[in-house]
This record gives structure tokens, C-alpha cells and sequence, in this order.
């Protein structure tokens, strides 16, 4: 969810998943993007040699820029198996994809960039439909998972065959996903690993999905054992993302935000065993941080592993505003 709404797209009602009776002009596919990139040296900058936070240990860190309009909104993230290739979605229907480069062990920036429009099955970008709320991207085995927020849906794509040229299918979802709250949807995406019980399943969860001191609504579609499930909410928590960890143990990065006092964030790590239909879920905080540390509205979080080591990536969604960052933050899981 964007921290300040902005209105829908006018006249677009059409979906762009039901095939017209002519074909969609395309927009231009990959646009090359520059990206400056400003270390973050320090995660508490008021106390530069701590490194260890929680469970996490602060690798490094990047704001990230661009001059280009359309560069901004992230809020999904995957990391390769090594960490090198980086995909994101913006909020607002757009593909970001890099390589990472590092130095030292740190994050130094991001080279060949490309941004380039999600597209609908029949060719006709997102952005110009009511599937425009794209919130969350998963990819695994080739097949690239986004869950778009208001109308509540996941789509996948051929990410290995086509990449970002590759067009949307509907993904069959449970009734009780379309009764979510329309601002409140599904943020959060990842697909089961090979060692957990569900391995295969596709797991999502939605913001908030009742009240303020109310568990919200999770998903298993797909995989062995299908069936709607709850996450506990603490402290005013709302869900953003999930990754899960390399023996099947899920993070779950969430995020509060007041007006008067910023914004806070949070990982929680759910036992793999815990994950099934009809359980009510809960785990240990591995790190919470708030603008003591630097963060901004951190939406979007990846796992992979480098020389056995597990490695957890953030990134924040700006909404397109000026008095935000978008930050990019690298730890490892102690």
C-alpha cells in the first residue's frame, strides 16, 4: 500500500488479461536507466561501529536515484542465487532489473539497468488498467509471481522464457483473497522452497485485513495442502513482505507508519512447521528499527545465500515523493 494514496487511473476499467478484439500497441520494452548510488556507511548512524542488530548483521547499504520518472515506487524485490541479478516492481505496474556490483563485500551500485512495463496478456501494460497496484513479486523456477493490490489478484509470467516481455496469467485464488479491504491487499508473496512441507505452494498475505489489533489473512495456493491461514499483527505492524529462509523458515518484514512519527520496521522469522491451513502464526522479531536506523518505508525484501552465508535485502518504496529514499540494505542473518 502507498503511505499517501494516490487516485486510480482515470477511464481504464477495462482489464488488460481478457484478450480485445484488436491487438494493444506495445509500449517501448527495456528502457536503459541510470542509477546513482550513495553508500550508506553506517546503519545507526548515531552509533557508526555497531553492526549487529537483532539477528542481523548490517552488511551494507545504497540510496538509490535516478533522474527518470518512472524510477521510484519499489515495492517487491528477488535477488539470483548469487545475489548478482536484482529484480523489482514499482507500485504503479513496471519492471526494474540490475546487476548488483559490490566492493569490498559492500553494495556499490547497480549497473545495466533497464525499466520496462509489466504487461497484461494481451500485450497492454498494467499501468494503463485497473491492475495497475502491483505490490509484491516473487520468482522461483523460472516463473515470476505479482500480487496486485485493490482488485486482489496474483499473476504469473514466463520470467525464464521472456522476461520482462512476458505476459500476465491469472492465477486461481482462493474467495476469501477477493474479500479483502481494497487499500489493505496483498503485499506479500513467496513460493514454498524444496525443504519445506509446502514445497512448490505459492504463500501470500495481505496487509491487514481487519482491525488494528486483528490477525490478517494468508493464502497457500497450490502444493500439497491449499487452504487460507492467519499472521498475528503486534505493535501496529502491517505486513509488506515475506522470503523465505533457505531451510523453509518464512521472514515476514513488516512496517508502521504515523504522521507525526515517521515510520518503523520490522522482521519476523515463522518456524516452517507453523505454515498450514488454519494456523494462526507467530515468531520472534530478528531485527526492529525506526528512524534511529536508515530506513524509509521498507516494502520489499529478498533471501539468497553467498559462500554459505544467508543473506537478507531490503528495499523501500518512496511513492514517487521527494521526502522519501529509496534505500537498498544488505544484511546477514547471524
Amino acid at each position: 500500500m502507498r503511505l499517501t494514496r494516490r487516485a486510480a487511473l482515470a477511464g481504464l476499467a477495462t482489464s488488460p488479461l481478457a484478450t480485445p478484439a484488436r491487438a494493444q500497441p506495445l509500449e517501448p520494452g527495456r528502457i536503459p536507466l541510470a542509477i546513482s548510488a550513495r553508500p550508506i556507511a553506517a546503519f545507526e548512524p548515531r552509533n557508526p561501529e555497531k553492526r549487529r542488530f537483532g539477528q542481523l548483521v548490517f552488511r551494507s547499504g545504497l540510496v538509490l536515484s535516478s533522474g527518470h520518472p518512472r524510477f521510484g515506487g519499489l515495492s517487491g524485490l528477488w535477488r539470483s542465487a548469487d545475489g548478482g541479478d536484482l529484480v523489482a516492481i514499482t507500485d504503479n505496474g513496471f519492471w526494474l532489473s540490475a546487476r548488483t556490483r559490490s566492493r569490498d563485500g559492500r553494495l556499490a551500485g547497480l549497473d545495466e539497468a533497464e525499466i520496462a512495463p509489466v504487461l497484461g496478456s494481451s500485450g497492454r501494460p498494467l499501468h494503463r488498467s485497473r491492475y495497475y497496484d502491483t505490490e509484491c513479486l516473487a520468482i522461483a523456477d523460472g516463473v515470476a509471481y505479482v500480487g496486485v493490490e485493490r482488485i486482489h489478484d496474483i499473476l504469473r509470467f514466463d520470467w525464464a522464457g521472456q522476461g520482462v516481455e512476458a505476459r500476465a496469467r491469472l492465477v486461481a485464488t482462493p474467495r476469501e483473497i477477493k474479500r479483502l479491504p481494497d487499500n489493505r491487499g496483498l503485499e506479500a508473496i513467496g513460493v514454498a522452497p524444496p525443504e519445506h512441507p509446502l514445497a512448490g505452494a505459492i504463500v501470500a498475505i495481505s496487509e491487514r485485513s481487519g482491525g488494528e489489533d486483528e490477525p490478517t489473512l494468508g493464502v497457500i495456493i497450490g502444493g500439497p495442502r491449499p487452504g487460507p491461514f492467519q499472521l498475528r499483527r503486534l505493535g501496529g505492524f502491517d505486513i509488506t513482505d515475506l522470503a523465505f529462509l533457505p531451510g523453509g523458515d518464512m521472514l515476514v518484514l513488516e512496517r508502521w507508519y504515523r504522521t507525526l512519527r515517521g515510520v518503523g520496521m520490522r522482521i519476523r522469522r515463522i518456524p516452517a512447521a507453523g505454515l498450514k491451513p488454519g494456523a494462526l502464526l507467530d515468531g520472534p522479531a530478528l531485527i526492529e528499527a525506526d528512524l534511529g536506523q536508515e530506513i524509509d518505508n521498507m516494502e520489499g525484501m529478498s533471501v539468497h545465500q553467498e559462500q554459505g552465508r544467508t543473506i537478507v535485502t531490503l528495499i523501500s518504496d518512496d511513492n514517487f515523493s521527494f521526502l522519501q529514499r529509496t534505500i537498498l540494505l544488505e544484511f546477514e542473518l547471524a
